[in-house]
């Protein structure tokens, strides 16, 4: 098995880790659990999301690049 690492301004990690917490899942775990779900979503549900989650987050993009 492979593992990533990833970056998440401050901000972005505590709402990771209160969502998480109110799942009683680790961060870890909620974030391995949206890949999953989005890897078995059909190429038109993964296109669709992709393109909401890149309009959604263009400003923190622009800001991290």
């Amino acid at each position: 098995m492979s593992s990533i690492t990833i970056t998440l301004p401050d901000d972005r990690l505590q709402q990771l880790k209160k969502k998480a917490a109110k799942l009683h899942l680790s961060p870890e775990e909620l974030v391995q659990a949206s890949v999953e779900d989005l890897l078995s979503r059909s190429e038109e549900d993964f296109e669709r999301s992709l393109d909401y989650l890149l309009q959604k987050n263009a400003d923190l993009y622009r800001r991290l690049a």
